[in-house]
Formats: C-alpha cells, sequence, structure tokens
C-alpha cells in the first residue's frame, strides 16, 4: 500500500504536542518520519525519559502504519538536507512536513541577550524556514503537499516576558503567509496553526489557575485539540485553505 509520508519535528515526550500529532497522522494512515533532540528537552524542568521516543515509535507502529526516528539538532547548517535524505532512505517522497520544534527561553528586557537570541533564532526561524524550502524543492507529486507551522499568537497580544519567542515564532506566520501563493502552483499549502495555552506538562498548579481564568470553556487546551486541526489540514479535505494563521485557543483571552 501506498500511504503519505509526513514528517513531525519536535517529537520527543509522550505528553507533546509532537506526539499527538504524530498518532493523529498515523490513525489516518500516514507513515510518520519524527525528529527528536532529548539535549533540549533535558534542560527544560519536565525532562524526557530515555525511552519515550522508542514507545512513541512503538505506539505508532502498533497503528498499522510505518515509521522512523531521527535525533537531530536542527541548529546544524545542513540539517534539512540530512533529513530529507534520511527520510527518502527510509520511507520516500514526502507529503507532508509539520514544523512542531520549538526553542523556548523566557527572555525579558533585562536578561536578553545575543546569544538566547540566536539560539531561538536557530529552531524557530531558521530550521522552520530551511526546512520548509527543502520540502519545496522537493516535492515532485503534483498536489497534496502540506506544510503546517508551529506559532503561539504572537501577533494577538504581547508576551513581554518572552521576547525572543515571540520575535522568532512571529517571522513563522510572515513565512507563511509570504510563500503561500507562491508554491500553491506547485500543489503545496501552508498554514499555520497555534494552539493556544496547551497541557503538556509543562505548567504549574498557579500557572493552570490562572489561564484556566482566562479559558471560557472552562478548560485548558490538550494536545489533542491541535493535534486533530492540524490532521485536518494535512488531508485532502483541506487543499483549499492555504496561507492562514488559524488561532485554535478554545476563547482564551488575553
Amino acid at each position: 500500500m501506498n500511504r503519505k509520508i509526513a514528517i513531525v519535528t519536535g517529537v520527543s515526550r509522550l505528553k507533546g504536542i509532537g506526539y499527538a500529532i504524530c498518532i493523529e497522522l498515523a490513525k489516518r494512515n500516514f507513515d510518520i518520519f519524527f525528529t527528536y533532540w532529548t539535549t533540549y528537552d533535558n534542560q527544560m524542568p519536565w525532562k524526557v525519559g530515555s525511552d519515550e521516543p522508542n514507545q512513541i515509535q512503538s505506539e505508532i507502529l502498533n497503528l498499522g502504519v510505518k515509521c522512523e526516528k531521527l535525533e537531530l539538532n536542527l541548529a546544524l547548517i545542513n540539517s534539512a538536507e540530512l533529513l530529507f535524505n534520511e527520510v527518502q532512505d527510509k520511507l520516500g517522497q514526502v507529503s507532508v512536513l509539520v514544523n512542531n520544534a520549538t526553542y523556548s527561553i523566557q527572555t525579558d528586557i533585562y536578561n536578553f541577550s545575543a546569544t538566547e537570541l540566536d539560539k531561538h533564532y536557530e529552531i524557530n526561524l531558521k530550521a522552520t524556514t530551511l526546512l520548509t524550502i527543502e520540502f519545496i524543492k522537493r516535492f515532485t507529486l503534483q498536489k497534496g503537499g502540506r506544510v503546517i507551522n508551529l506559532t503561539s499568537g504572537q501577533s494577538l497580544g504581547e508576551m513581554c516576558d518572552e521576547i525572543a519567542y515571540a520575535v522568532t515564532k512571529g517571522a513563522v506566520e510572515t513565512l507563511t503567509k509570504t510563500i503561500s501563493q507562491k508554491i500553491a502552483t506547485k500543489g503545496i499549502t501552508i498554514n499555520a496553526v497555534n494552539p493556544g495555552p496547551t497541557d503538556t506538562g509543562w505548567m504549574d498548579e498557579n500557572l493552570t489557575k490562572i489561564i484556566l481564568e482566562k479559558s471560557p470553556m472552562g478548560r485548558i487546551g490538550t494536545p489533542k485539540d491541535a493535534s486533530s486541526l492540524i490532521a485536518f489540514l494535512a488531508s485532502d479535505e483541506a487543499e483549499w485553505i492555504t496561507g492562514q494563521i488559524i488561532h485554535s485557543e478554545g476563547g482564551f483571552t488575553r
């Protein structure tokens, strides 16, 4: 059976959005290739279990599709070429690229540094852009191409404690809009999804309470909320949607 192939970046944690995206696409009969970078996750308070990527791969395989994975530092200058070569060798021609990987450290006016800005830029904007361009150059299927980026609603309000994150992720919205018409002629759509505050294990009790107070539906977003939308955007039914920034936040107020 010839299945469509999807790349999903930033998939290392069972509680993460990336995991949920992979599962949702696999349920829709996509073969999956995912990347992860445990060095980053282990710098964060939530950490990552040493076997989580293997567990994720096993769960995807149990859904009856193919699944390959690669631990890859997307900050490497040749990471896009390395990744697509690996996917081509292991699975074949890619139809869907989900740029889920991110780098996020709090940076306000007083602790801002060129070093942290560079780290955010390397993953959030440079890697996303280079992966997107590599996907477009290699896409030869005439239709069904999908690029789906992840953003965080930077255009909806201030993020003064996350300056480096906000400016680099905000640029992803610009990328999404800038090339949408050009690549439509190749049968590729590109959209960005802002899932809003999502419970992936990073919120403490106090932050959970604050976000709930701003959530009129009475709950916080889940990875399934994001993955369901992304799976739809990857489908044939979404071929008429491109160049859009979709804010899927359950009415979250700022």
